[in-house]
């Protein structure tokens, strides 16, 4: 790809992100169902658009190979999604302030994401057989995802917050929406820059999505193996996330099939690449398996009632 076509990209996303948060949300608030479905609209529309532009400047399959990785990685994220609502809710984040820490929390996960899809497309052009370990390891995470249970936020486990907590003083008095405020520590004591429980809620939001980027690359990686579109379709994903954040704040639970459908998406990617010398499948197949599967355990869910704790089964 051209070096300016990179340049370009990233500086629209700047822009939009400068537009974001300096012209529209410039002010910490509750967002409503509505706003939320509102910036969806518009974040899935910049998405569609800029496939077309895809379309007519690199073709046909390229296009198809973007809108299948952005599909992929926009389901996948529906599941960190639903562990950032069980982080906010575990550090009682107020809901006007969990926009600023998503904000900066994309921000981050756009540089660190970055440098992942890098790293990864140097590896698979040199060592051809990493594909291998990326399909076997998709389709292992596939398994786990759907018969592994639902895992348990905590905290205090993750090495990140230790790390904070061990070498970064910090406060546990709320400070609104500051990240690091400036205060004494003991009675009597000097003035200290320190950094606040919100910082703290941002560092487990940011680590937590390296972890499911980790699932997520090798994916759109699994349908395209071109650098740009991986980039691409993963930051057009990950700059929707706020909006659908805040839609599934208000219908959490009721797409309860959903999980599996993801398991089936990444068992589907890895069995891709595991066979992809033996029998390639076309991306209009993988476009079409992918999104069939994600609509079916939509359509299941609202058909097919939640099990109650308690039942059997039987």
């Amino acid at each position: 790809m051209p070096t300016s076509w990179w340049i370009g990209f990233n500086a629209l996303v700047l822009f939009l992100l400068a537009l974001d948060l300096g012209v529209f949300n410039r002010k910490a608030h509750a967002v409503s169902v509505r706003e939320a479905l509102g910036w969806s609209a518009v974040w899935v529309s910049l998405a569609i658009g800029f496939g077309l532009w895809i379309g007519q400047t690199m073709g046909r399959q390229a296009m198809l190979e973007f809108y299948a990785g952005y599909l992929v990685e926009q389901a996948l994220s529906v599941d960190n999604l639903f562990v950032f609502i069980l982080i906010f809710g575990y550090f009682r984040v107020p809901q006007a302030l969990q926009h600023r820490v998503l904000f900066w929390g994309i921000l981050g996960a756009l540089l660190m994401r970055g440098a992942m899809i890098g790293a990864g497309a140097v590896l698979l052009a040199r060592f051809h057989w990493i594909i291998y370990l990326f399909g076997a390891f998709l389709t292992y995470t596939g398994f786990k995802m759907a018969f592994g249970g639902d895992s348990k936020i905590e905290p205090e486990q993750n090495p990140v917050i230790r790390l904070l907590r061990r070498f970064l003083p910090l406060t546990t008095k709320a400070h609104g929406d500051k990240f690091f405020v400036r205060e004494t520590l003991e009675p009597g004591g000097p003035l200290r820059r320190v950094a606040t429980p919100l910082f703290v809620v941002l560092a487990l939001v940011e680590t937590t999505d390296v972890v499911f980027a980790v699932d997520s690359i090798p994916a759109v990686f699994g349908v395209t193996r071109n650098p740009f579109l991986v980039y691409t379709s993963n930051v057009f994903a990950i700059l929707g996330l706020r909006s659908l954040y805040f839609v599934l704040t208000n219908i959490i639970g009721t797409f309860h099939l959903l999980k599996y459908g993801l398991a089936v998406v990444l068992a589907f990617v890895g069995a891709k690449m595991l066979l992809g010398e033996i029998r390639p499948i076309g991306i209009g197949v993988s476009l079409g398996v992918v999104g069939g599967v994600l609509v079916g355990s939509v359509l299941l869910s609202l058909v097919i009632p939640p099990r109650k704790n308690g039942d059997s089964g039987d």
